[in-house]
């Protein structure tokens, strides 16, 4: 078979079947823009409070802010794309756009893992090992967990993004409303058992992140079986998180596995759905559920919203 292109061309462009036969597409601009906007309104309401309210300067509140900035980065990645081609009624995107929009929406991905595997240990420590806490998690422990959290992301997508980059490519249609890494390497003219082994690799990884989690929770409901003060605690600061990590693997897995192994007879509006469903329900239910679950947070927004309002 005849490379379509050569793989150093970033003049190529791409078709996204997904956004092909697409109805109601007024309902689905007003729909997605306001979907976006509350994103961002909830995530940046959050991280301003936290960031401004010096009593919210702490390792689990600092850890909350940089999991709302992620949300905002990752669903970037995808609305800005998804609604300007709904305004134009294209379906085309160019080859180093999709790059960038798969690079984008991976490492948000990877990130949302790491940032939860520390939010865990650092919610483990406080429960289970609280007179040692302030010993555990100082500052310069704080800031290697943030370091951690964004850079490991980048360093295990990093090969993935140059590995499919090098592929020469022998079609140029993606069968969804976005770019991700699968559809590209589908589009390959040869074999790419590398990627498969490395992408392979890769979520396993991540699952691992999210096995951490569930056995520091083990971990907590152990600890807080004879303690009404632990429950509480647990209750309050570790239940969105759970809620949290259950409701993004589910998504994820459905996306990774459906992008693989899907059937092409399963309803097109029904893929559509369940590929945008983690663009709207974790971006949107994480800030709510620490925004409202949190005691300190949500005491510092309403003391915020009633000064506004009296202004």
């Amino acid at each position: 078979m005849t490379s379509v292109y050569e793989n150093t061309s970033y003049s190529l462009m791409l078709t996204l079947s997904g956004m092909k036969d697409l109805k109601f597409k007024y309902v689905l601009i007003f729909m997605s823009f306001s979907v976006y906007l509350l994103i961002i309104l909830l995530n940046i309401m959050l991280i301003v409070t936290i960031l401004l309210d010096k009593s919210l300067h702490k390792p689990m509140y600092i850890f909350v802010c940089n999991l709302c900035f992620n949300e905002v980065y990752g669903t970037t990645g995808f609305y800005s794309k998804f609604i300007h081609d709904l305004f134009s009624s294209s379906n085309e995107i160019s080859y180093s756009e999709c790059m960038t929009q798969l690079a984008i929406i991976y490492s948000s991905f990877m990130f949302e893992y790491t940032i939860l595997v520390i939010m865990a240990y650092d919610r483990y420590v406080a429960i289970c090992r609280p007179l040692e806490y302030h010993s555990i998690i100082k500052t310069n422990t704080v800031a290697k967990a943030l370091i951690y959290s964004w850079a490991f992301p980048f360093i295990i997508g990093l090969p993935t993004i140059i590995i499919t980059s090098q592929l020469p490519l022998c079609g140029s249609t993606i069968d969804k409303l976005y770019c991700d890494n699968w559809s590209i390497v589908k589009l390959s003219c040869i074999p790419s058992t590398a990627l498969n082994v490395y992408g392979f690799f890769a979520i396993c990884v991540f699952m691992a992140h999210a096995l951490v989690v569930l056995l520091s929770y083990q971990r907590l409901v152990v600890a807080c079986r004879n303690s009404h003060d632990n429950k509480r605690k647990f209750m309050q600061t570790c239940g969105p998180h759970l809620l949290s990590l259950l409701n993004f693997t589910t998504a994820v897995l459905f996306d990774l596995m459906f992008s693989r192994y899907g059937s092409k007879d399963f309803p097109e509006s029904l893929r559509n759905f369940f590929q945008v469903e983690i663009f709207v329900i974790p971006p949107l239910l994480n800030p709510i559920m620490y925004g409202l679950k949190l005691s300190k947070v949500r005491r510092t927004l309403f003391k915020r919203h009633k000064k506004l309002a009296s202004l």
